[in-house]
């Protein structure tokens, strides 16, 4: 059966890649077309185009990028007419995903859905969209199943992927010394700077870590860099400050490190999964602040708390984001502070809560037989 595969940010490409694989273990005659990342396009996939082309954060950046997200859905559409998949599988970026749902359902073309948008927390009302289009919606979030319950929507939970990346990499008997030595890093202990992945996050985000790291000398800085993103933009925002880049290895640098500032998204459930005590950090453009908290309906942005519906990762946001809050913050969570402890115990509480490895193999094999009987149907 044929495939097309739709991530536009560098978490979806991750989830993608191992959907693409498992989807090809499940059917050996799989042809898989996707807009995504290198990870997909390693996997097995064709990929069409890069997430680097069509990531914009924000209203005002969608805005100002008005004329590429355009030209972006008229590729895809045609790109789809002419493949002609079996079903169009979408992962998470709603507000372009939605958009191609309501088109491939008026080709006649199943759409499923892995990994659902965030409407629980905001723009609850496109739960309708997703009723009318999508035929089958995978959640990696037990939460949500009481929330689509309630707009009488059944949804597929198969446990979260993201549990299988991590102990994937980690193996069986991960060395910490031989990582620290291959990432070039002295004995000190370590801060990683998670800053994310789109240029608007780093650019809004990183210079506020960057300017704690004077305040503690025991301690080597490391700012896991993009490599879709210019190595200028990272060294323009450190200058002299005494933190380092390392492109292309956030698990590396998180597996060595003792704590964390992380831009809110995947990232901060990745630290909670590598054990790693982290303040999570989030700022945006003056615009999408003042529409996003008219509508957002959640207590929280980081997964951590959201998952577990309690605050254990501070988070620090808008004009929270400054220098004193940090290095107060970042204090309680070093090895030395009062929190450490405490988080990692609640990181335990965590992994049990999202349940067991293998979801990425449950999810592909369901979508296999789902798609073998509708289309027998």
């Amino acid at each position: 059966m044929k495939y097309f595969i739709i991530a536009g940010e560098p978490s979806g490409d991750l989830h993608g890649s191992s959907l693409v694989r498992n989807l090809a273990m499940a059917d050996p005659d799989a042809d898989i077309a996707c807009w995504g990342g290198d990870l997909m396009r390693e996997a097995g996939g064709r990929l069409l185009k890069h997430y680097r082309e069509t990531a914009f954060m924000g209203a005002w950046e969608v805005l100002v990028n008005i004329r590429k997200v355009r030209a972006n859905f008229s590729e895809c559409r045609s790109q789809i007419a002419e493949m002609k998949p079996d079903v169009v599988i979408l992962i998470d970026y709603p507000g372009f995903n939605l958009r191609i749902a309501r088109y491939v359902k008026q080709l006649g073309i199943k759409v499923f859905y892995y990994i659902s948008p965030k409407i629980w927390a905001w723009r609850e009302g496109r739960v309708t969209q997703i009723k009318k289009y999508v035929d089958r919606l995978y959640i990696i979030f037990p939460f949500e199943k009481e929330f689509f319950r309630r707009h009488g929507y059944s949804v597929i939970f198969l446990g979260n992927p993201l549990l299988d990346h991590v102990e994937a990499w980690r193996g069986p008997a991960h060395d910490r010394d031989a990582t620290r030595a291959s990432l070039g890093l002295d004995t000190r202990p370590v801060i990683a700077l998670l800053a994310g992945s789109r240029l608007q996050e780093v650019t809004r985000i990183l210079p506020a870590m960057v300017s704690v790291a004077a305040g503690f000398p025991d301690y080597q800085f490391v700012t896991a860099g993009m490599d879709h993103l210019p190595a200028e933009l990272y060294h323009d925002i450190i200058g002299s400050q005494p933190v380092r880049v390392i492109n292309g290895r956030t698990y590396d640098l998180l597996s060595v490190a003792e704590a964390a500032l992380v831009t809110s998204g995947t990232a901060t459930l990745e630290a909670a999964l590598f054990d790693v005590p982290q303040v999570v950090c989030y700022k945006t453009s003056p615009l999408t602040y003042t529409l996003g908290k008219r509508v957002i309906k959640v207590r929280f942005i980081s997964l951590v708390n959201l998952i577990m519906d309690r605050e254990v990762v501070k988070e620090l946001i808008q004009d929270d984001l400054n220098q004193g809050k940090l290095h107060s913050e970042l204090q309680n969570i070093i090895v030395t502070g009062y929190k450490h402890e405490i988080i990692r115990r609640d990181y335990n509480e965590l992994r049990d809560v999202l349940g067991g490895g293998g979801a990425s193999v449950r999810v592909a094999e369901h979508m296999v037989s789902s798609l073998k009987e509708m289309v027998a149907g």
